[in-house]
């Protein structure tokens, strides 16, 4: 019997172990996790909460009380315009990330998953697989131990604010700045009229990241109790090496986030799929191939944009803003 180590139990490893399990029960897989509980500990609520639901990840939906809102608006503003998506019903939402985790491990148990809590993987020489799946994110542990290098990264800070006078219930904002980076705005906890109040930059920066949130809360007067902070390191598109010998690589540590947004929840979901599928079909050396065809397009676009910042905010704040400007005017109906 095959045997697959799954190390990090979050969103990725259980989406590569509960596809592991559909496509052949016989292997036997196992998820190291590092606290002692799943989901509800200090890494498994991280500043991404948004998640769609439609198209090929339609398949990790989120149930009963794994949703704090459904979201029915996106705006987005950028410069002096503002641009806003509506959303069909039941297709996009305000995850409780860590209760989210929680409804992946109980599947995953279902089918037959063994699950080590507390168990943190000090080495590779650790582990017994035949197969082993990196879902530790970013920085990867794994590829750290490998020397690996990871890809474009950026950095995030996030405060969760209680009893909010920002809170819409259905609405997401996102504010791009005239370097390449944004604010968001997110409903969380309706009971507590939260919001998810955060900024990130793409590449390297010396900003100071909770500086620039209170002076944007400031600005905006937006109000309410800090009750939670985080951030962090965030890996912007694919991290080669996808697979190393018998090593692949999921989630924020394989195939990041979205370079233009973050969003990276659907990434590492399909991530964990696509690797599951491969190894119990006997394809992993196609793991790589598989990620870029499903990510490249938006990967090569999204970096793009992130070294044309680069260039155009040596010159004018205001090009970045126009050349983000033309990318949403695909996609985006424009508000004037």
């Amino acid at each position: 019997m095959i045997k697959v180590d799954v190390v990090g139990g979050g969103l990725s490893g259980f989406s590569t172990a509960i596809s592991l399990k559909r496509h052949c029960r016989n292997i036997n897989v196992v998820v190291h996790e590092k606290h002692k509980r799943i989901g509800y500990n200090h890494e498994g609520r991280r500043c991404g909460e948004a998640h769609s639901v439609e198209g090929e990840w339609k398949k990790w939906k989120p149930q009963g009380k794994s949703v704090f809102n459904e979201i029915r608006v996106v705006e987005t503003v950028v410069g002096d315009k503002k641009y806003v998506m509506y959303r069909k019903p039941g297709t996009s939402c305000i995850l409780n990330r860590q209760e989210f985790i929680c409804q992946l491990a109980r599947e995953a148990e279902r089918l037959g998953v063994e699950i080590w809590t507390g168990d943190k993987i000090h080495s590779l020489e650790d582990l017994q697989g035949e197969y082993i799946v990196d879902a530790t994110g970013c920085p990867s542990t794994i590829k750290r131990e490998l020397h690996l290098l990871h890809g474009i990264t950026g950095m995030t800070y996030q405060q969760t604010l209680e009893e909010s006078n920002y809170f819409i219930s259905d609405t997401v904002k996102i504010i791009f700045m005239e370097t390449p980076g944004y604010y968001w705005i997110f409903p969380r906890d309706p009971d507590r009229r939260e919001i998810n109040l955060g900024v990130g930059i793409i590449g390297k920066t010396s900003d100071n990241l909770k500086g620039m949130l209170e002076a944007f809360k400031k600005q905006h007067d937006i109000r309410g109790k800090i009750n939670y902070v985080t951030g962090g390191l965030i890996p912007a598109g694919l991290q080669k090496p996808l697979k190393y010998d018998n090593v692949l690589f999921v989630g924020d540590a394989g195939v990041g986030t979205f370079p233009l947004t973050g969003q990276g929840i659907y990434r590492a979901l399909i991530s964990g799929e696509i690797a599951g599928k491969a190894i119990a079909l006997g394809f992993p050396e196609k793991y790589p191939f598989l990620i870029k065809k499903m990510f490249i397009k938006w990967d090569i676009l999204g970096k793009s944009f992130v070294y044309m910042n680069q260039v155009l905010k040596e010159v004018s704040g205001k090009m970045v803003l126009t050349v983000l400007q033309c990318l949403l005017n695909l996609q985006y109906k424009k508000i004037l």
